[in-house]
């Protein structure tokens, strides 16, 4: 594979905090223009880690990490900031400002692009509202765009996130749990709208989902994350009930692979759009 096509490449990546504490151990991961991938585990496998790695707010302890071709480890500075504009992420909580107008949460996705002056400015007089508009009528929602964004129902604020993501136009979308702070029957419709923009827009998609039903009916590459390693990295069909069942293994009721196939039964049964 040439580095053209690769988006991310990863080569026995480590990530350690502190002294002792291992987040993860030696990831070997290439993922390539493009491509729509789901990453699945149990909670403290070192999935949130991951993401933050390839979203550049954190860089490996050890081993190598390549986006877009270029070392993350030889870039500082502006060019880090030109990177890091080029990845959007949407996170479980949303990260949104709930007393501002919704225009202004999806305009953010261009503070990277504006000057503090403009910024500024937009607060009190929005800038780009054509652009604001357009990104949430992809989204579902235009009739929102000058709602203060508190009185939005939480799938309807995770909507507000993809909006400001799709503002700032990235190559590559991040989606960290999208789904775990929305009621289960929005969380079919939320995963297939990630999938529509990235299959539309041409852009990477890399989800990481409680849900393993989610994972292997919507994503045609699944990787289990545990204990900071790749345990399978394969397409929905080759992957066994014993692969899952080993993954989620000994974790406890709240993590286990058959509450997570429980939980996940009900966002595939409703796919309704609050």
């Amino acid at each position: 594979m040439t580095d053209s096509k690769r988006q991310y490449h990863l080569e026995k990546v480590r990530k350690i905090f502190g002294r002792h504490q291992s987040a993860l151990d030696g990831i070997d991961l290439t993922v390539q223009r493009g491509e729509r991938v789901a990453l699945i585990g149990p909670s403290g496998a070192g999935k949130t880690t991951l993401f933050r790695l390839l979203n550049c707010t954190l860089r490996p302890t050890s081993g190598r990490l390549w986006v877009n071709g270029s070392s993350v480890d030889a870039l500082h500075g502006s060019e880090l900031r030109q990177l890091r504009r080029r990845i959007g992420t949407v996170y479980q909580q949303h990260n949104l400002v709930p007393r501002l107008r919704v225009i202004h949460n999806v305009l953010a996705g261009q503070l990277g692009r504006w000057s503090t002056f403009k910024a500024l400015f937009s607060l009190a007089r929005p800038r780009e509202i054509d652009l604001a508009y357009q990104a949430l009528t992809q989204v579902g929602i235009p009739e929102k765009i000058f709602v203060r964004t508190d009185e939005l129902s939480g799938g309807q604020q995770q909507r507000v996130a993809i909006a400001r993501v799709l503002v700032q136009d990235p190559d590559v979308i991040l989606a960290d749990e999208p789904v775990s702070s929305v009621d289960p029957t929005l969380a079919t419709a939320i995963v297939k709208l990630l999938i529509e923009i990235s299959r539309d827009t041409a852009k990477t998609l890399v989800v990481s989902l409680h849900s393993v039903d989610l994972a292997l009916a919507y994503f045609p590459r699944v990787i289990g994350i545990r204990n900071g390693t790749a345990t399978f990295d394969l397409a929905p069909d080759n992957i066994t009930e014993t692969m899952l069942e080993e993954l989620y293994a000994g974790y406890g009721r709240e993590n286990s692979f058959t509450e997570a196939l429980s939980e996940s039964a009900s966002h595939i049964a409703y796919s309704s759009v609050s």
